[in-house]
């Protein structure tokens, strides 16, 4: 019994080439695999190409990439079909991960506009923040504040100075029960005049240990309105003429 070889030049048929005949190749068809799955999954056409810079592998060019190993594979050592399916379950698995990027960035700016929702509650009230600097005005003339001291101080030197550093006013406060201690400015300068509307910074100073220090000093200021932010920032309480401040960094809040 004789054998005949099924890659021969014998066995096939002559055909003529696609130039004698006037039709003309179709560059874009998408390579056959020779699995139907494979053939029915692929896209149809000419894969997109991403952009030069992209580094991302998009679904077309996973599914050429396989083709293309399939079709330069050994035809006596086809790629076994438990690699194949582990292949295609990597590629799975990365693209769920992307879908699941997306859903939790979804999820951020959701949350991020719910924050916002939560802090409008706090529009026309006062907060404590982290700053030496309040505003005064016709409607707000005087600031308060918190000085915090690591122990207790005889005599906290208190001082007002403008947007300029010039100091227009001087005076002490108690500071015995040490800690937090609250302080108030009545928008008055040195002379009984009211300071002009704007920005005043309050500075303390006390002696600790025999040596006079600096103390830390958070005022109160009026939130007039709360943007969105994003999901780094989060919201942002908007403040009369102090400007923007984040949410998580509001130290407490007053009735009014």
């Amino acid at each position: 019994m004789s054998l005949i070889n099924p890659y021969s030049s014998q066995s096939l048929p002559q055909t003529q080439s696609a130039s004698s005949t006037g039709i003309a190749s179709n560059t874009q068809e998408t390579a056959r695999t020779g699995n139907a799955f494979l053939d029915s999954v692929a896209l149809q056409g000419e894969p997109e190409t991403p952009e030069p810079n992209s580094q991302e592998l998009t679904q077309s060019d996973f599914f050429a990439l396989l083709s293309q190993q399939l079709s330069m594979q050994d035809p006596f050592k086809p790629v076994e079909n438990d690699q194949m399916i582990s292949q295609m379950a990597s590629f799975s698995t990365v693209d769920g991960i992307a879908k699941l990027n997306e859903e939790i960035l979804n999820l951020n700016n959701l949350t991020s506009s719910s924050q916002a929702l939560q802090a409008s509650s706090l529009v026309g009230r006062k907060v404590l923040i982290p700053s030496d600097t309040g505003h005064i005005s016709s409607d707000s003339p005087e600031v308060n504040g918190v000085i915090s001291t690591p122990t207790s101080i005889d005599t906290i030197t208190v001082s007002i100075e403008d947007e300029s550093g010039q100091v227009i006013k001087t005076f002490e406060v108690d500071g015995s029960a040490g800690g937090n201690i609250d302080v108030s400015w009545d928008g008055l300068d040195k002379n009984g005049d009211p300071a002009p509307e704007g920005n005043y910074a309050i500075k303390a100073n006390g002696k600790i240990d025999g040596k006079s220090e600096d103390l830390a000093v958070s005022t109160y200021a009026h939130v007039t309105s709360v943007s969105l932010g994003n999901t780094t920032t989060g919201a942002i309480l908007n403040l009369r003429g102090i400007g923007g401040i984040q949410l998580s960094d509001v130290l407490a809040v007053t009735e009014s």
